[in-house]
């Protein structure tokens, strides 16, 4: 299946699969990266984080926030030994909170809580995704992300991860009940945590990962903050940075004792329900600013859907 989905796949693509499913050497595939970093779609990107805080934090699930951007690129396997990279890791470095929780850009109108006014701070909705670049970035933990890291589990309840934001946005929060969690934030929150090694295992990534499984088992009754795991949640879509299956299941794949959990299994069973005979997936839903990639299209299978499908369902599998 690898073998097919490789002779379908861009360059940039196939970098990925070569990495993070066959295991190679970044120093055996060096021509390969040259290929992508010659892509027109790449470059485009690099281009983009070059100028990390151009864009204004304004809505989360902008596919042209550069957090997004950037964590799309270290996922495919790309490192700071690319300039553009390098510059936006460093740029992400240089605002940074007293509680060691990196800032963006946003304003918030008075209406909303706000001061309507361009300032840094954080939202619970992109403070987690900032520090899990600079992890993936490889940067020193201890001393660059430790901090930030532990100011933010501290703010977790035991419903999940609430809707949280720094001094700097006054009293903006989401539409949702002030108690209930906020299920994108507690998502974001669980990524980070996984890829920490002493958080992977810890009581509150647990318990974030109960509350995720809970709003999927009482999915008709609870939406908090207008989050659904409807039809539209269940629908197949690329790439995995907002709250869709692909995404939950996509996370919750990386913890081993979540992989016999019925509520898991539900998912899985759902995704690998819409495998074709190929082994490969058609998207179902599309971000509309992805009209260049292939999984921004709903007609044709799309090698990137099926390589993150095939990439949980391969770790479901062992």
């Amino acid at each position: 299946m690898l073998e097919q989905l490789l002779s379908i796949s861009e360059p940039w693509l196939q970098y990925a699969i070569r990495i993070n499913l066959l295991n190679e050497s970044r120093e055996d595939l060096l021509d390969l990266k040259n290929e992508v970093l010659k892509d027109r779609k790449i470059l485009s990107y690099l281009n983009d984080i070059a100028n990390f805080h151009n864009a204004i934090v304004s809505n989360h699930k902008d596919p042209d926030l550069s957090i997004h951007k950037l964590l799309f690129l270290l996922d495919i396997g790309l490192e700071t030994d690319i300039p553009e990279i390098e510059s936006a890791v460093k740029q992400i470095m240089s605002h940074k909170d007293k509680n060691g929780v990196y800032q963006s850009i946003t304003n918030i109108p008075p209406h909303y809580g706000g001061k309507g006014e361009d300032v840094f701070g954080w939202c619970l909705c992109d403070a987690p995704l900032l520090l899990m670049a600079l992890v993936k970035a490889k940067i020193d933990y201890q001393q660059h992300i430790k901090q930030g890291v532990e100011h933010l589990i501290s703010l977790y309840r035991e419903q999940g991860f609430p809707c949280s934001v720094s001094e700097e946005h006054g009293t903006f929060r989401g539409p949702g009940r002030k108690n209930d969690c906020c299920p994108f934030a507690t998502l974001i929150m669980l990524k980070l945590l996984y890829e920490i090694e002493e958080c992977r295992n810890s009581d509150v990534a647990k318990g974030g990962i109960e509350v995720i499984l809970s709003l999927w088992e009482n999915s008709l009754e609870q939406h908090p903050y207008m989050f659904y795991m409807g039809t539209d949640f269940r629908k197949l879509k690329a790439p995995a940075m907002w709250y869709d299956i692909v995404s939950v299941a996509d996370l919750l794949s990386k913890f081993d004792f979540v992989k016999t959990d019925s509520r898991f299994c539900e998912m899985i069973d759902l995704i690998q329900g819409k495998q074709n005979a190929d082994g490969m997936f058609i998207p179902e839903s599309v971000y509309q600013k992805f009209k260049g990639w292939d999984f921004g299209q709903k007609k044709t299978v799309s090698p990137y859907l099926s390589y993150l499908c095939i990439r949980l369902l391969k770790r479901v599998d062992g």
